[in-house]
């Protein structure tokens, strides 16, 4: 992911209003991020334990949703639709995100299973157990690493369309 500074985070949101944007509170190690390793930059609000944030690349530049936790509880233990880790070294919670303009004004959300405090990045770089003899573990995890981007970006992206 490309390096981002507060202002450009700040800008690159796309569900939120100028007041939930200047409230923003930003992870503690903001400044010593290792953006090579992220696929996008996720985390939830030190302040607000409900409110996470996502920003990603898209074709016009980043773009940035704030999402809120669901209320409900899953049945039984979820898979993050974004990583899909099937190891499950983390919680997966159910989130929702406002569409933008006119549909997230009327209140349309749009909800997905992400891991609890977005792990997805470092989950898909370790390198999966061996399927079978022969199994090119490398190339299983570039697989999982642009997957992760993929799903990521279209999220974000699908946020947009109901414009």
């Amino acid at each position: 992911m490309t390096p981002l500074s507060a202002s450009d985070v700040r800008a690159s949101f796309i569900n939120t209003s100028l007041r939930e944007r200047k409230a923003v509170t930003f992870p503690p190690d903001f400044d010593t991020l290792a953006w090579a390793d992220l696929d996008y930059l996720g985390w939830r609000d030190p302040k607000l334990p409900d409110v996470g944030y996502v920003i990603t690349h898209l074709e016009d530049g980043p773009a940035g949703i704030m999402l809120r936790k669901s209320a409900g509880q899953t049945r039984s233990r979820p898979q993050c639709a974004w990583c899909e880790d099937v190891t499950l070294p983390n919680d997966v919670l159910y989130f929702t995100a406002k569409r933008t303009g006119p549909s997230g004004r009327a209140g349309n959300t749009v909800a997905t299973l992400v891991c609890a405090n977005f792990e997805c990045s470092s989950n898909v770089r370790k390198l999966p157990p061996l399927a079978y003899s022969g199994f090119d573990r490398e190339a299983a995890r570039l697989e999982r690493i642009a997957k992760l981007e993929l799903r990521s970006r279209t999220f974000v992206a699908d946020l947009r369309c109901a414009e």
